[in-house]
């Protein structure tokens, strides 16, 4: 793995804060929503619908600390967009918003760079304030949409009421998810350098982490990923691509379910990734796989090296809670199966401990994970 150092210079004006939100098209809104809430233990925000005098979109958001995740659904039968969206996509993001200050000057810069303005910047107000945003074209048919609230101090947007709270969730565990650590966007072959120079150009990314087939591969498959951050490095998008291989690696198998580009996985930070996990277990969510073989190589290998881990390896087996770690830490990481029918959008649980990889060590127990999976639904 490769870790860049150099940020290059520091964009004059503008700056991206965090993860705003991820908006989802899916095919039922409200049930989409219910999902989230009964299996990861998010809480309604707002609503807005026929009720509140939306009269296109159904659209749910869902809260949980600093993570808002936004349902989308169309009432309209003839809403040629979203339902060739999903008829191509399925279930999946549409549009990752980011929190940022100085809304005109990233949109001006990233016009006179050439992207393409899916919306110039609007205004929004209620009597919360006024929300300033711009929508931008990235890979494939995903979006990323700049979220100014510099005057604005509502609970999410101008134009949702307030959701119900939902006693269900209230009564299973908490598995206390803090923010979205990174989110990974799924290319073609040979389409991950051109998208990775797309955010260095038109949002001034610089490249933070990146590994290739050499590092990253089984006996069958195979990936190379670009990690973009911005400036202040408080956004990760990771870039991957398959790489050749004796069978269709899980990037491949995603493109060809998803028709093309689009969010494979999206990681939610923890500081507790044990509680967390025992809890979403409690919940009904099922995680991937490991073997134990896995956990007896790494107790060799962190012997070895010295590191220390902090929790009990017996537990993390138990859990099938993955570990990598390098000279200054390490991150404790889990992944989801699908979240959907179509093999593509998965959920990743990490807990990191000054360690700001992801996960390259485990790339072959984790891909052999998916390979078994993969078998299973006759598409390895």
């Amino acid at each position: 793995m490769t870790t860049y150092t150099d940020k290059g210079p520091k964009p004059t004006a503008g700056e991206f804060l965090a993860f705003d939100h991820l908006k989802l098209w899916v095919g039922n809104a409200k049930q989409a929503s219910g999902y989230y809430i009964t299996r990861f233990g998010f809480q309604p925000l707002g609503y807005q619908g026929l009720e509140t005098g939306s009269r296109k979109i159904a659209s749910h958001a869902v809260k949980q600390n600093k993570i808002v995740f936004v349902f989308e659904s169309s009432y309209d039968p003839d809403d040629k967009l979203m339902s060739s969206h999903l008829s191509r996509h399925g279930d999946g993001v549409r549009d990752i918003a980011f929190s940022v200050v100085d809304i005109d000057s990233i949109v001006r810069v990233a016009k006179k760079r050439g992207a393409r303005v899916v919306r110039d910047v609007w205004e929004e107000q209620d009597d919360n304030g006024v929300v300033r945003m711009a929508t931008l074209q990235t890979f494939g048919d995903t979006l990323h949409t700049l979220v100014d609230r510099t005057n604005y101090r509502g609970k999410f947007l101008p134009g949702y009421v307030d959701s119900p709270d939902d006693p269900i969730s209230r009564l299973l565990p908490d598995p206390k998810l803090n923010f979205i650590d990174h989110c990974v966007g799924n290319q073609p072959e040979n389409q991950m350098e051109p998208v990775a120079k797309w955010y260095e150009d038109n949002l001034q990314f610089h490249r933070f982490w990146s590994v290739d087939d050499t590092q990253l591969h089984t006996e069958y498959s195979a990936l190379r990923s670009i990690v973009m951050t911005n400036y202040e490095e408080t956004v990760k998008i990771p870039i991957n691509e398959p790489a050749p291989g004796k069978k269709r690696s899980q990037i491949q198998e995603f493109v060809e379910y998803y028709g093309g580009s689009g969010i494979q996985h999206i990681a939610l930070n923890t500081d507790d990734i044990i509680r967390a996990v025992e809890n979403l277990r409690a919940r009904g969510m099922e995680f991937l796989q490991v073997p134990d073989s896995y956990y007896d190589l790494l107790r060799s290998r962190l012997k070895s090296s010295g590191t220390n881990i902090l929790e009990d390896i017996s537990v993390l087996q138990k859990l099938k809670i993955l570990i990598d770690y390098d000279e200054n830490g390490y991150l404790l990481q889990i992944f989801t199966k699908n979240v959907q029918d179509r093999p593509t959008l998965f959920i990743e649980i990490i807990q990191r401990r000054n360690h700001n990889g992801f996960g390259a060590g485990n790339f072959q127990a984790l891909f052999e994970a998916i390979e078994i999976e993969q078998e299973k639904r006759g598409n390895l």
